[in-house]
């Protein structure tokens, strides 16, 4: 073979080694194009229903992967300040208290009806600082009882102060989200003033509190403590407690029941954002859109025993249909909630 021949072959595969290599090195993000990934943070507690309920109708419509990762609302806002500048998460499913900083941080993209059409469907009350987050659900909070010791059913949050019941009450700590309720509901007992402005009237709160300590078996941080002594009859009530964990316990076969007082219910914050600089973010609020949309909120609402907060979701059969549902001014208990804790600590002790 001459030297021409030889320098036109070696060309030759040298071209279509490189043609190999370059066709290799765009394989990957071919494949990526094709199967798009979502990266939602959330409670731990919240990866069933993510996976069985709102996944599927996600990955089907946009032909994508919903990746779930699983911890806690203070985890997933660590993950996004230390991301700022390469985030990884496109959407979170955190507690409103924990939305706020992360509004003051500049880690949210706010949600418009341009990007998220559902928007337009939500109840007065679950959009947020002008969009930045919204509720996707409203687990609510009444009175657990134990239906064999106690069987009349408790009909007012002031039944809990009722002598007959030394103790016997169950309050969960004011570390927990549940326990604000029995504050500001106790300012509104004392007070009657509305509810908007009771939950600001905090001495008032506290005042009414500290005399339901005769009444206290235990103040917990730990649930699971406070239903086993429901359960066991040793508490009659648990004060403020979330329907959700209520009603699958009494699912699962536990004598446990929960009453909705006259006063009315709280809503629980369950929140869901999208994050600023997040991947995807068309996919990020479709997600949203969909999360918000009447065909997943029947299916959330009914597998959590929470409230929709799509209005033309119907309620789910034994929810609380008629009820007055208190809001909570999350910016005033996060401002102030460190200032509260110390002062159950010092009044409250047993």
């Amino acid at each position: 073979m001459n030297k021409s021949k030889a320098a036109i072959l070696n060309r030759r595969t040298v071209l279509a080694a490189a043609g190999a290599a370059t066709a290799a090195l765009a394989a990957p993000r071919i494949l990526r194009a094709q199967g798009k990934e979502l990266v939602v943070g959330g409670a731990a507690s919240h990866k069933n229903f993510v996976e069985t309920i709102i996944a599927p109708v996600v990955e089907k419509k946009f032909s994508c992967k919903v990746v779930f990762e699983g911890s806690r609302s203070l985890v997933n806002l660590e993950k996004m300040q230390k991301n700022k500048d390469k985030q990884y998460l496109s959407v979170v499913m955190m507690d409103d208290p924990v939305m706020i900083p992360a509004v003051a941080e500049g880690l949210l993209d706010p949600l418009t009806a341009a990007k998220v059409p559902n928007l337009a469907a939500l109840k007065p009350g679950t959009i947020h600082m002008d969009g930045m987050w919204c509720n996707y659900l409203q687990p609510w909070l009444g009175i657990a009882y134990n239906p064999k010791v106690m069987k009349v059913a408790p009909t007012s949050w002031a039944d809990v102060y009722d002598p007959k019941y030394k103790g016997r009450v169950i309050l969960p700590s004011l570390q927990n989200t549940e326990g604000l309720a029995n504050l500001f509901m106790a300012a509104f007992l004392a007070t009657g003033k509305p509810m908007a402005e009771a939950q600001k009237d905090i001495d008032a709160g506290f005042k009414k509190l500290v005399t339901i300590k005769p009444n206290l078996l235990t103040a917990y941080t730990q649930m699971p403590q406070a239903y086993n002594l429901l359960e066991q009859g040793e508490g009659f009530m648990i004060s403020s407690a979330i329907s959700q964990v209520a009603l699958e316990r009494k699912a699962a076969g536990a004598p446990v029941e929960i009453a909705v007082p006259k006063e009315g219910i709280f809503a629980m914050p369950s929140g869901v954002a999208l994050v600023k600089g997040g991947p995807q973010p068309e996919l990020a609020a479709g997600y949203i859109n969909e999360m918000i949309g009447p065909e997943i909120q029947a299916k959330l609402s009914a597998a959590t025993y929470s409230l929709p907060t799509n209005k033309d979701t119907p309620v789910p059969a034994g929810a609380p249909t008629n009820a007055t549902i208190f809001g909570i001014d999350w910016k005033f208990v996060a401002d102030n909630r460190a200032d509260w804790v110390k002062r159950w600590d010092r009044d409250m002790a047993m």
